[in-house]
């Protein structure tokens, strides 16, 4: 088995494309990790899109924020020295530091101002201080003698990181190229200077898809568009987020002033504001919801004139081509093409991320399909007319197109793919298929979509047990796309043939489909994973499929455990999930997520008016509780959850582990200190790994993964072994 995950961990891993605007060369860093010496190493590289050659800028720097100064791709700025330092370098490895920032920086976005290549403007994003307003430095931070922290209020920590007095901004300033060919930075400035309560990147996964600018509006001044959660809401009980514009006289001095974008009815999250070309109009994304961070996403479009011209966006209601009904999935990004009128969004749609043009026709807008496979990513619209994009797929890590638009077709004129389309990992788009089961509720979807990937070494004369993937989220899906935590392939490869419903509450497949999870968390989409569970069992059905010997692995959901489904599996793996709502979902620190979902708080009475979130009933709170279950836990269970999570706190593995062990369940726990809601650094992923494919292997009597956990540092302590698990004999024993 070539494909292992040692193999995935220590490939290179590329990230997304930056092309010049002609479209000729890419830049872009690849990260390797070296299991012999423990170390990971970075490359700066430039590819020549006309020979499809690559060559090495830089090595072993930590570089981000890749821009290009020119259009044909002779000189790029970039962050350096972990984002303190305005790296300007050219195609032939040169590179001078143009200046120097305050503190860490990230999110570098260049434009040019005028037209004689000497002036660009520059956006970076940092923290603020508190006190002074400047860029702030950790290493300057002031020493105190307590360790204690008193908090007045939410957020106390947000993901993996107890909540500080510092605040992310957005800094300007101006590169320019001196006589002589020196780059020199100016002073930087924050730009919501005197806004208190405004923040972008919005925490924790913000980035320069929270803003954008453009460098000059007719000639002169220039904009700052961004989001930011609403000032006034608490955030922790309300996504609401607004859409500002900073106006700049210009890029070197203080900023002329600041408004919001008014989007009447609309009062959850926003995203992805861009402008047009000549910075005369914007678009962004918008949830109508307030506390739903799945709702759909409608795109905005705002027509920037003079002061008198009206602030509030229009929203853009656009129907397929071809078709009468109103276009029904949710866009993740928008941005304009090169020619200023077309729109380019991605949005997930049946297992895959495709890149959509959307056009006005007359008084209507059309939306069609530019991709049809993979996963989009990035997508930077060239002046060429033409569109660079990045992606993935469940085989290929990494790949570039360039996509030709032409009327509402798209041709791919050139691809560049890091592992050759699979086969560097001996894996092959065939591997990968589709199957359709009934749905629960077939008013809304009359069937459910499942990605199927069988292993490379597949016979269909031979039985291999199979690996359902349960997707978290809830609301999220399986897609056709690259990942290195949950990797069909890893499993395949070890002789799986591995299913991933998609059951209600995911994406991708109307939203309709997405909002019926709510207060539904056991019910439609439980009974969705029974019936793909039941059809893959149906003789025929999946060739090569052993559905009694099958296993269900999973992440931050669950609930099968002590249920009928739960006790067909051999073996259950359950990664960062719910053992109890009360202590889960109240020791979480985006409330709003719950408090919608389940359809209210539980203390909530009809007496009452201050609860944000109200609902006649609070039976979801009850109905869908794990622990209420405890006396069928039965199952073989590994626990895995790390202490830096505080999405779903480590109490709640631990829970889930003492109950398993003081029924005499068979059951390990596993837990990373160093680690959130996600396993991320490469040695613990690679322990990750090691532990769950040996304990679901041995529950379906596949060889067990090569190595031991010891080899890798890991401590082990043993529980207490009965006689007859010493003899072979149940595995309902503890196996600490």
């Amino acid at each position: 088995m070539s494909f292992t995950p040692q193999t995935l961990l220590s490939a290179p891993r590329r990230s997304a494309g930056v092309p010049n605007a002609l479209g000729t060369k890419v830049l872009y860093t690849t990260s390797s990790y070296s299991f012999e010496s423990h170390r990971q190493s970075t490359e700066l590289r430039l590819l020549d899109v006309l020979t499809g050659e690559a060559e090495l800028l830089a090595e072993d720097e930590e570089v981000s924020g890749l821009n290009w100064l020119d259009d044909i791709g002779r000189e790029f700025a970039y962050l350096g020295k972990g984002g303190k330092e305005l790296v300007v370098g050219d195609g032939k490895g040169e590179k001078v530091v143009a200046g120097e920032f305050g503190g860490p920086v990230g999110d570098l976005k260049v434009k040019k101002i005028g037209v004689d290549g000497r002036k660009w403007a520059v956006v970076v994003s940092g923290e603020v201080d508190s006190t002074t307003g400047e860029l702030f430095d950790p290493e300057a931070r002031k020493k105190v003698r307590s360790t204690g922290t008193l908090y007045k209020g939410l957020f106390v920590r947000h993901w993996d990181s107890w909540e500080g007095k510092e605040r992310k901004t957005l800094f300007y300033g101006v590169l320019s190229r001196e006589r002589g060919g020196k780059f020199r930075l100016s002073k930087v400035r924050n730009a919501l200077e005197g806004w208190k309560g405004l923040e972008t990147p919005i925490r924790p996964f913000g980035g320069t898809d929270n803003f954008d600018l453009t460098a000059e509006v007719d000639g002169k001044g220039g904009r700052i568009v961004f989001v930011s959660k609403d000032p006034v809401a608490n955030p922790a009980l309300n996504t609401t987020c607004n859409t500002y514009v900073v106006e700049l006289e210009s890029w070197d001095e203080e900023a002329k002033g600041l408004f919001e974008i008014s989007v009447p009815g609309y009062k959850g999250a926003a995203s992805s504001p861009a402008f047009s070309p000549d910075g005369r109009s914007l678009v962004f994304l918008k949830m109508k919801t307030n506390g739903y961070e799945a709702d759909r996403n409608d795109i905005f479009h705002l027509n920037l004139g003079d002061e008198q011209t009206s602030r509030e966006a229009t929203p853009i209601s656009a129907k397929m081509l071809g078709d009468d009904k109103d276009f029904a999935r949710s866009p993740s990004s928008v941005a304009f093409a090169s020619d200023g009128e077309t729109l380019l969004f991605t949005a997930e749609d049946i297992g895959s991320s495709k890149l959509f043009s959307l056009k006005r026709n007359g008084l209507a807008w059309i939306v069609w399909p530019l991709t049809s496979k993979g996963s989009i990513s990035d997508v930077v619209p060239l002046s060429t007319g033409n569109i660079f994009v990045s992606g993935s797929s469940l085989v290929d890590s990494s790949f570039y197109s360039l996509i030709v638009p032409q009327n509402t077709t798209a041709t791919t004129s050139w691809t560049s793919s890091l592992s050759n389309d699979g086969k560097k990992f001996n894996l092959s788009p065939s591997q990968v298929s589709s199957i359709w089961t009934p749905a629960s509720n077939p008013k809304i979807n009359k069937n459910v979509h499942s990605l199927v990937f069988y292993p490379s070494h597949f016979s269909p004369e031979k039985k291999y047990p199979v690996a359902y993937l349960i997707h978290g989220g809830p609301q999220s899906a399986w897609n056709d796309s690259w990942s290195t935590r949950w990797n069909p392939a890893i499993f395949a490869e070890q002789g799986y043939i591995v299913v991933a419903p998609n059951p209600t509450g995911s994406t991708g497949y109307g939203q309709a489909f997405t909002d019926a999870i709510r207060k539904n968390w056991g019910g439609d989409p439980y009974q969705d994973n029974v019936n793909v569970f039941e059809w893959v069992g149906q003789e025929g059905n999946l060739p090569g499929a052993d559905n009694e010997r099958a296993v269900a692995l999973g992440a931050s959901y669950g609930g099968i455990q002590g249920h009928p489904l739960g006790r067909k599996f051999r073996s259950l793996v359950c990664h960062d999930g719910i053992t109890s709502f009360p202590g889960g979902m109240f020791s979480t620190e985006e409330l709003y997520f719950p408090f919608y979902d389940l359809g209210g708080t539980p203390w909530y009475s009809p007496n009452t008016t201050s609860n944000p979130h109200p609902s006649s009933s609070v039976s979801a709170w009850q109905k869908w509780d794990p622990s209420h279950h405890f006396s069928h836990w039965s199952t073989p269970q590994l626990v895995i959850h790390s202490s830096k999570d505080y999405r779903l706190p480590i109490s709640e593995g631990l829970a889930a582990f003492n109950v398993l062990q003081a029924r005499g369940v068979q059951s390990q726990f596993l837990t990373f200190p160093d680690e959130n809601h996600w396993v991320l650094k490469v040695e613990n992923s690679l322990l990750w790994h090691r532990v769950v494919l040996n304990w679901i292997n041995k529950s379906v009597g596949l060889e067990a993964f090569s190595g031991e956990e010891e080899e890798l540092g890991v401590e082990f302590y043993g529980g207490v072994v009965e006689e007859e698990e010493k003899k072979g004999g149940e595995n309902r024993l503890m196996d600490g």
